[in-house]
């Protein structure tokens, strides 16, 4: 007896063992995973009186999602991401459990065993696990020094067997927020080479110093091979709620459904009804706790540049998401640096080699679960704590 050979490919998550870590060392602050500080807006939980209001809400509903919210999702689409959705565009929404979800959907839906999804690296290490779980491929191409798009690497990583080009922006792991016309690149290259542009935008809203979000699905013509994929749970305070979305082409509706009905027969209801209240609150809510994140990364940032003044790491820009990925000149293995910073210093980050980058010692910091009376603490320990590491 033993366990299934396509699981033991797929790495170990490496949130649940930082947290171990932290939990082991009592009073650890953690620079670890990516959520924000704020939770929902009020609105989400009086929302919750029109569930529990009819008892047919505890049945089964719409296996793309309740109308309510299928129909609040398009609306914002239209009035924020420049994207129509609907039978006359050409493409469909659908709600599913977070943003995770919405992607491992995509990959079953458009990709065979064997297949290949080229991923710019540093890449969000479930992206890749959820690859490797389809019995597919990860074809990984890195960034440039800035963790920018390398474009022409990307088109030469094209074979016959790649199905899909992958882009995050804003970008977990990195922070860089890739330009407009980048994104066009990847979707023209898509279109002419018969691929689908899978596009990740959770942190859509979390864009710093004059940086701007871009949705290619809204370009002209990019419906038929563009999925773009959507969560709440940055956003809108809502990890926990478990609600994303996916707008896809209509040529993968049966498919899709398929999915969807055999994965979760339909996204959590409870949780759907609090989602379209989060939406009356509208964008507004969203960015006053950008703006307060904003302020929490200046902080950061004013901790980390002394770090790379001195030479200890290399700070590359990144103006969104709430992240920073250092590389530090360590020839310390990155989680064994990250255990002596738990146990030395009582502060946690991220080791950057989860996120598919060889070589050298890549640590992963992230910001947005602190207030500024946190903050500073937090991030105080980690550079005295890499300074003491590293002397």
């Amino acid at each position: 007896m033993h366990d299934s050979l396509r699981l033991r490919a797929v790495q170990s998550p490496i949130i649940p063992v930082v947290a171990d870590l932290i939990r082991a060392h009592p009073g650890t602050i953690s620079l670890g995973q990516g959520v924000v500080h704020y939770g929902p807006p009020p609105a989400a939980l009086t929302a919750l009186a029109s569930f529990l209001a009819e008892p047919a809400q505890h049945k089964y509903q719409a296996v793309a999602g309740i109308p309510a919210l299928v129909a609040a999702l398009e609306q914002k689409h239209a009035a924020e991401n420049g994207v129509a959705i609907g039978n006359a565009h050409g493409n469909r929404l659908m709600v599913t459990a977070g943003g995770n979800q919405a992607f491992l959907n995509a990959v079953l839906a458009i990709a065979d065993p064997g297949d290949e999804v080229i991923l710019p690296t540093p890449y969000y290490f479930n992206h890749e696990m959820a690859i490797t779980m389809a019995n597919c491929r990860p074809v990984l191409v890195p960034t440039d020094a800035n963790h920018q798009l390398d474009l022409p690497a990307l088109a030469a990583a094209i074979t016959p067997r790649t199905r899909a080009i992958l882009t995050v922006s804003p970008n977990n792991p990195t922070g860089a927020v890739y330009p407009a016309a980048a994104l066009r690149v990847v979707n023209a290259l898509c279109a002419t080479h018969g691929l689908f542009h899978l596009h990740d935008e959770a942190y859509e809203y979390f864009t710093y110093d004059g940086a701007t979000h871009f949705s290619p699905a809204s370009i002209p013509g990019a419906a038929a091979h563009t999925i773009s994929l959507h969560s709440l749970s940055k956003s809108y305070g809502f990890a926990s709620w478990r609600i994303g979305w996916m707008i896809y082409p209509a040529s993968l509706e049966a498919a899709l459904r398929k999915i969807q009905d055999t994965v979760i027969i339909c996204p959590p209801v409870i949780s759907q009804h609090a989602a379209v209240g989060a939406l009356t609150a509208g964008s507004a809510y969203v960015r006053e706790g950008v703006r307060a994140i904003a302020e929490v990364r200046t902080i950061v940032q004013a901790a980390l540049a002394p770090l790379a003044a001195d030479g200890l790491c290399e700070i590359p820009p990144a103006e969104g998401a709430f992240y920073f990925f250092l590389r530090v000149r360590s020839s310390e293995r990155p989680l064994a640096l990250v255990e002596r910073l738990v146990r030395e210093h009582r502060v946690a980050v991220i080791p950057g080699d989860a996120f598919g980058v060889t070589g050298g010692c890549p640590l992963r910091v992230a910001y947005g679960a602190l207030a500024k009376d946190t903050v500073a603490e937090g991030i105080g320990r980690f550079a005295t704590g890499l300074r003491a590491l590293l002397k």
